[in-house]
């Protein structure tokens, strides 16, 4: 059992790497920015794939702005995303195409794509930590004048 396990990560592995690469190099959707494939998960009988990708917003020259939208993404950046996970979900088919003619396993699973927002939840989490680490000072700083 743990064989097969093992078996399902290598195979899991492998698609992240191509979809990765097939993504960058083959598909000419203008919908589909610039994303990153964080995870693959493979069913068992290798009939499914979960397909996880993170889209990366192209950066302003307003730092401000970044970091805002770095910590909670606004209506535009949601739809972005909503955008490039409908683009590439209609391009699953043919990424499982391609996909086919470089694994060397029998059964190519049929893809489907997902947003991981755990980049964003941990930006979250940093803010929050840097908020509570700032409000520790300030508290220890007038502790201190007293």
């Amino acid at each position: 059992m743990t064989e097969m396990s093992a078996r399902v990560q290598r195979v899991a592995d492998q698609i992240q790497q191509e979809i990765a690469t097939l993504i960058q190099m083959e598909v000419a959707d203008p919908r589909i920015g610039m994303v990153s494939v964080t995870g693959v998960e493979v069913s068992k009988d290798f009939a499914h794939a979960k397909v996880f990708v993170t889209v990366l917003n192209s950066l302003s020259d307003d730092s401000e702005l970044n970091q805002s939208t770095l910590e909670a993404p606004g209506a535009l950046d949601q739809l972005e995303i909503e955008q490039n996970i409908k683009a590439l979900n209609k391009a699953a088919g043919y990424l499982r195409s391609l996909l086919a003619k470089r694994l060397k396993i029998r059964t190519v699973p049929k893809l489907q794509f997902h947003y991981d927002s755990s980049i964003q939840r941990g930006q979250q989490m940093l803010s929050l930590i840097d908020s509570a680490l700032a409000a520790d000072r300030d508290h220890h700083v007038d502790a201190s004048e007293e």
